[in-house]
């Protein structure tokens, strides 16, 4: 930490400033708004429990300790086994970075226990299913009113595993179908700290068929799909209902069939991290979630 910025907060200090000093600290290493937001909000609730004239050199182990089983028990609100797991996550990194950067020379949160949550197993679409909804959506291209936007919609999210919010943020000019390396969508982001998500990937002959169809019955102008986020779930709702799916067909479960789908063919892991944009430690969980998938009976 820079000499002006550990001048401002010592051991002796409490934690507001503290707390005050890791928001312009995640600032500047290019965090995103929504994960400052979170860590502050999780951290701040330890200035509701510790007296507020309490140093941070004087913050315990058993302190903390003391803490999470008051959030968890006592404070008469409500708290998940996600959010406590989350809290206790955001508690250590404010700790940590506060040792690190010589502020404190012990870590009080340090000998905190992590908690692991068991989220449930994403539901995935079966091979059979995946090929029937392909194939129900394929029907309304060739209905008598053809409509190529349905199958355009699902083969894309299958193939490329892309998020709601990503599939709306997808432009024309993010299309690239006469590369040398063979068609591919780019995956972009308007804000520099997504700029790591953003990623190409591969299409496939099948879709843009569909897409030039798609083309020339929307004549889309900027947007590849200009509908609302709740427009096109309807559309993926009406593949479910025409293919007597039980499950609810969403975005999401098109994104984890399309990564189990990869992961089943073999596809590198690495490679199916980067298709999906997520990071080295997101993968591991999505790793795992995977192989347990692939191990069931979903034929």
């Amino acid at each position: 930490m820079p000499e002006e910025k550990k001048a401002h907060i010592s051991a002796n200090d409490t934690l507001a400033p503290a707390i005050q000093a890791w928001e312009s600290y995640l600032n500047d290493q290019g965090r995103s708004p929504n994960t400052v937001k979170a860590f502050l909000s999780d951290v701040r609730i330890l200035t509701q429990y510790l007296p507020p004239d309490r140093a941070l050199g004087a913050i315990t182990t058993q302190d903390l300790n003391s803490y999470f089983e008051w959030m968890e028990k006592e404070r008469g609100i409500p708290c998940s086994p996600k959010t406590m797991a989350r809290r206790i996550t955001s508690t250590k990194s404010f700790f940590r970075w506060l040792n690190q950067f010589g502020v404190l020379l012990i870590d009080p949160a340090e000998k905190v226990a992590n908690r692991s949550v068991l989220a449930p197993l994403p539901t995935v679409l079966t091979e059979k299913e995946r090929i029937l909804v392909l194939d129900t959506a394929n029907k309304y291209r060739l209905d008598e009113k053809a409509d190529a936007r349905y199958f355009c919609l699902l083969s894309l999210l299958l193939t490329t595993g892309v998020k709601k919010g990503e599939c709306l943020g997808i432009h024309l000019n993010h299309l690239e179908l006469d590369a040398p390396e063979g068609a591919y969508l780019f995956v972009r982001y308007a804000s520099p700290a997504n700029r790591y998500k953003e990623r190409k990937i591969s299409l496939t002959d099948e879709w843009i068929e569909a897409y030039r169809e798609y083309i020339l019955q929307y004549e889309p102008v900027d947007q590849l799909f200009p509908w609302s986020p709740r427009r096109l779930e309807y559309l993926l709702e009406d593949i479910s209902d025409e293919a007597g799916l039980e499950k609810h067909l969403s975005f999401k479960m098109c994104r984890w069939t399309s990564a189990l789908t990869n992961y089943k063919e073999g596809l590198e892991p690495d490679r199916i991290r980067q298709k999906l944009g997520i990071s080295k430690i997101q993968w591991r969980e999505i790793k795992n979630k995977l192989r347990k998938l692939s191990r069931e009976d979903v034929q």
